[in-house]
């Protein structure tokens, strides 16, 4: 009666054992991928740049600190502001350009995508490009955006108040081009709504 019980019992366990190897194949993959995007508060490099989005939050420009973030005009009806607060930090032995603003873009779940509102240069917590030398950041360490609540450098970008509700919503960052390679590196960020 034992021996008819044993090729069961191997049978359960090389199940077991394949499934094992199956699902932890599944979970093998690179993070910041379009597959597997970051967390927001994870550092993701591109192009030589650690970027760290610290926090999204939605934008009320009646209140404080919102009313210094962002100067202009807010969101028409049906229209909401959001900002997008990041560090990005040289991570190369030379020095390396952060990607321009037009390179973070937003896309829903619907294929819908959202690109930074323009933002005057003197704003103090504006996102700027960059050429920052190995483990100098932006913004700058004692910065009023580096101290402010939100420790980031601001993207800003209006939404469909109704496409919010689209999640996730993921930032794909596009790092400069590289002439070498002949191609762009890219990794994408979800964020937190």
């Amino acid at each position: 009666m034992a021996l008819l019980r044993l090729p069961r019992t191997i049978a359960a366990c090389l199940t077991v054992a394949a499934l094992t190897v199956g699902l932890s194949a599944c979970g093998a993959g690179e993070i910041g991928t379009e597959e597997i995007p970051a967390r927001e508060g994870l550092s993701i490099g591109v192009g030589g740049v650690d970027y760290n989005v610290f926090i999204t939050r939605e934008l009320n420009l009646r209140i404080t600190p919102d009313k210094a973030y962002y100067k202009g005009p807010p969101a028409p009806p049906g229209k909401v502001l959001y900002g997008v607060f990041v560090e990005s930090c040289g991570a190369s032995a030379k020095p390396v350009r952060t990607a321009a603003v037009h390179n973070f873009v937003v896309e829903d779940n619907q294929g819908n995508e959202y690109h930074p509102k323009e933002m005057p240069k003197d704003n103090a917590f504006a996102y700027q490009p960059a050429v920052l030398p190995k483990e100098e950041c932006t913004p700058e360490p004692g910065s009023i955006a580096q101290q402010g609540p939100t420790d980031g450098s601001m993207l800003l970008y209006e939404f469909p108040l109704q496409n919010t509700e689209n999640r996730p919503l993921i930032l794909h960052i596009e790092g400069p081009y590289d002439l070498l390679k002949q191609s762009r590196e890219s990794k994408f960020i979800e964020l937190d709504l």
